[in-house]
């Protein structure tokens, strides 16, 4: 599976659990649990996606811009779940505050896919695509390894 494929393929993963969560209500078991899957998801996604996709663009100057705004990005949702796991779920703001990471998950993802890969396949081959996709397989189940540690030590 080459990057684009593997990459789109969370992105899916990830639009479902964020309207899964828009579904719930309070404190629930359901709605932590689906948080906790959703963060771990997009944390390992974040950094198994800079460490085999982005550090390659960034190697390229036509790539170069896109990829600082999407790193941006993820740094700007790091803090937004942050945010999100200091705040009571059962409060208000904490489903508006979703709802806010929930659109710039959507937005990231949606603009990755129409303007990121589009030029990232003009920039790479078909076999540095699939390299990527093996690197960012090889990495993933590591980094969702280390966030289920960070989620624990943090319990």
């Amino acid at each position: 599976m080459n990057i684009y494929e593997r990459l789109e393929t969370d992105h899916e993963k990830q639009r479902e659990l964020c309207e899964e969560i828009k579904g719930t209500r309070g404190d629930s078991k359901r709605r932590n649990a689906l948080w906790a899957k959703l963060h771990i998801e997009l944390e390992a996604h974040a950094s198994a996606e800079e460490q085999a996709f982005y550090s390659e663009l960034m190697k390229n100057p036509d790539g170069t811009d896109e990829t600082r705004h999407a790193v941006e990005e993820h740094q700007q949702m790091t803090e937004m779940m942050e945010v999100l796991n200091n705040l009571d779920m059962d409060a208000d703001i904490w489903m508006k505050k979703f709802e806010k990471l929930a659109h710039r998950v959507i937005h990231h993802v949606d603009e990755e896919e129409a303007e990121f890969f589009p030029k990232a396949k003009k920039l790479f081959s078909e076999s540095e695509a699939l390299e990527m996709g093996k690197r960012f397989e090889e990495r993933k189940p590591a980094e969702v390894k280390k966030q289920k540690m960070v989620k624990q030590e943090a319990a």
